[in-house]
């Protein structure tokens, strides 16, 4: 992966270099009375035995980065875990082996030999440091191995949490467009209702409904593809609409709206206002005696209430269910609070939650 942590070579050479540190710490550790540590610091082939030692911790780290990266493409760690420990352990334990073969042998060919005169004849001590020296860098192989799989799986589980939420999102605008595309037939359906009653009654008021009918479109038009929408906006377009409202039903209904100023900079999905007006419009009776009354208000800055009375008509009027549905559908896509409906006896009420962006 190209963001890896181990793609980085500065990072991987900070690898390599505290393998060379735990190398020592852990071989000191172990025997920290053997011959080899007596005046170390002060000997001069120090230095070139800390390079030779970082070297085969290269080596080591390199080798377990490549047979990691080969295996992931073969052996993922999701498809078969057992598995793909099973064979990056065994690989990496015959790979460290090599390599301190090839490494003792180019000791032997650039050495004196009579340095080596301890192979014709090897002590206790010098076997048990031979194979200290096994059992050290195959821990250093697998906690290199350790350090690229967890990388591996933590870059995978970042990439995943990604995409799961790409694909959400998605999901969410599919959704939202899909119940937008609900709203529009809905919406027009019944201005073009009333638009047709009113031009048989009065060609003015007509043409100008059909003007405000027209500016209101065009903005439900021109939202159409935000999810959200600030209450400001909204307030506005149901001004128009409540003109239209207004002119159709005269003194039937009465509006009251107070809204708190700090609340106008919060959002809501598009044409809830709207509908849900229109849902108080279309289950209850409108008469000038007993006019219906909605009121629109906040009760703290991030709650919007809208209210109606109860006058319901005797015999509803057909409903596909779209209004409130929709609007619940929409705040349980947006908002982790749930939009609340409450019917009392004599009123009607929706609790609804202002989003931050």
């Amino acid at each position: 992966m190209r963001d890896s942590f181990l793609s980085n070579s500065r990072k991987r050479i900070l690898l390599v270099f505290s393998a060379l540190v735990l190398l020592y710490l852990v071989t000191y550790i172990i025997d920290p009375f053997s011959s080899y540590w007596d005046g170390y610091f002060t000997r001069r082939s120090t230095i070139a035995d800390i390079l030779f030692s970082f070297t085969l911790c290269f080596a080591y780290s390199e080798t377990s980065i490549f047979i990691s990266a080969r295996l992931n493409k073969r052996i993922p760690w999701t498809d078969s875990p057992a598995r793909r420990f099973l064979f990056e352990s065994l690989l990496i334990f015959f790979s460290v082996l090599l390599i301190n073969f090839i490494a003792d042998f180019i000791v032997l060919l650039f050495m004196d030999t009579a340095c080596w005169g301890i192979w014709r004849d090897v002590s206790i001590e010098e076997t048990r440091g031979m194979l200290q020296w096994m059992v050290v860098s195959v821990m250093i192989a697998f906690m290199i191995m350790a350090v690229n799989t967890g990388n591996y799986l933590i870059q995978n589980w970042k990439n995943a949490a990604v995409r799961a939420s790409e694909l959400n999102q998605l999901a969410t605008q599919a959704e939202l467009q899909s119940l937008r595309l609900q709203i529009d037939p809905h919406f027009v359906f019944n201005n073009l209702s009333v638009l047709a009653e009113l031009i048989l009654e009065d060609q003015q008021l007509g043409y100008e409904y059909a003007e405000n009918f027209s500016k209101i479109y065009r903005y439900m038009l021109v939202n159409s593809k935000r999810d959200v929408i600030p209450l400001e906006d909204e307030l506005r377009f149901l001004n128009s609409y409540i003109f239209l409202i207004e002119n159709r039903f005269g003194e039937g209904v009465q509006f009251d709206i107070d809204v708190d100023p700090q609340s106008l900079s919060l959002y809501t999905p598009p044409l809830t206002l709207q509908l849900l007006v229109e849902n108080a419009l279309k289950h209850n009776k409108t008469n000038k005696k007993d006019p219906l009354l909605v009121r629109i208000y906040t009760t703290n800055p991030d709650t919007l209430v809208v209210e109606n009375t109860r006058l319901p008509i005797k015999k509803r009027s057909d409903s596909s269910g779209i209004g409130i549905e929709n609007i619940k559908q929409r705040f349980n896509l947006l908002s982790v609070r749930d939009l609340q409906v409450l019917q009392e006896d004599s009123l009607f009420k929706v609790i609804i939650p202002l989003l931050q962006r």
